[in-house]
C-alpha cells in the first residue's frame, strides 16, 4: 500500500488552489501504475476485468470507499471494464485528497 492510501480524504471547503506543475507530478509519481492526469484537472484509470459480475462488484466497492471518505468520483462501468474519474468539484482541479482517493481504489483490486 502507498502512503498516499493509508491518508484519508479531507473535504475541501473552496478557495484552495488546485494542484499544478511540480505538485501534479510529485503525488502522480505516488501512484501505482495506469493513473493518467489528464489536461492538469482530473486523475482518470481504466480497470478491466474478467467478466461484468467483476466490474461491478469494483464498481460497487468503489461507491462504498466514497461514501467512507466523502469523496465521489464519476464512475463509467461496462462489460468487464471500471473507468474511475476523479477530481475535486468545489474548484474545479485536483488535491492531494484526489491523489489519496486514487491510491485507495488501487487497493480495493
Amino acid at each position: 500500500m502507498s502512503d498516499l492510501a493509508s491518508k484519508e480524504c479531507v473535504p475541501c471547503r473552496g478557495g484552495v488552489p488546485p494542484l499544478t506543475g511540480d505538485e501534479l507530478v510529485t503525488y502522480h509519481a505516488q501512484l501505482g501504475g495506469g493513473w493518467q492526469v489528464v489536461e492538469d484537472h482530473h486523475l482518470e484509470k481504466t480497470y478491466e476485468f474478467d467478466d461484468f459480475r467483476q466490474a461491478l462488484d469494483y464498481t460497487n466497492k468503489v461507491g462504498e470507499m466514497a461514501e467512507e471518505q466523502g469523496h465521489h468520483p464519476d464512475i463509467y462501468l461496462a462489460w468487464g471494464v471500471v473507468k474511475v474519474t476523479i477530481w475535486t468539484h468545489k474548484i474545479d482541479g485536483l488535491t492531494e485528497s484526489d491523489f489519496v482517493f486514487a491510491a485507495k481504489c488501487d487497493t480495493l483490486r
